[in-house]
Parts: C-alpha cells; sequence; structure tokens
C-alpha cells in the first residue's frame, strides 16, 4: 500500500499498543484526532481525550508537527509512535 505505512502505536495512558495503518496524505494534526476518537471506541470509553494529545517519535522522543503532512516526516512502515 503506497498511500499508508504501518506503525506501531504505543498509548501509555491504557497501558496498551496498536498495529496501525495510516494515510499518508493526511496532516499529523488530523491524524492525531482520528486516533484519539478510535483509541475512545477500542478501549470501551477508557481512554478519554484530553484535546491536548501529541504524537511522538518512541525511539527519539521528539514530537511531530501537527500542520506536517505525514510523508513528509520520518514516519515509515515499523515506526512506533506514541500518542500522549
Amino acid at each position: 500500500m503506497e498511500n499508508k505505512v504501518l506503525v506501531k502505536l504505543f498509548v501509555p495512558y491504557i497501558e496498551s499498543h496498536y498495529e496501525v495503518f495510516l494515510p499518508v496524505g493526511k496532516r499529523i494534526g488530523d491524524l492525531v484526532i482520528l486516533l484519539s476518537k478510535s483509541l475512545v471506541e477500542i478501549s470501551n470509553g477508557y481512554y478519554d481525550i484530553t484535546n491536548n494529545e501529541r504524537l511522538y517519535n518512541r525511539i527519539s522522543g521528539n514530537a511531530y508537527d501537527e500542520a506536517q503532512i505525514l510523508k513528509n516526516t520520518d514516519i515509515r512502515n515499523g515506526t512506533e509512535l506514541i500518542i500522549m
């Protein structure tokens, strides 16, 4: 799939991790909103959206700019991300 990347998403708030496909043409900010809403559903409401969530690279600890398009970042297949 050239228009999506498979990443491992770690969610410390609910002590879980997931493998998810992310569309490469979306802004990071839009992806954070989408991921947050999805986490509420899959955790049966245990995950609370704070509207302050950010996406981080798990290895480097660097936060991603919400205005950037995913394909213009270093996120590739196999990248490990943290949402907090």
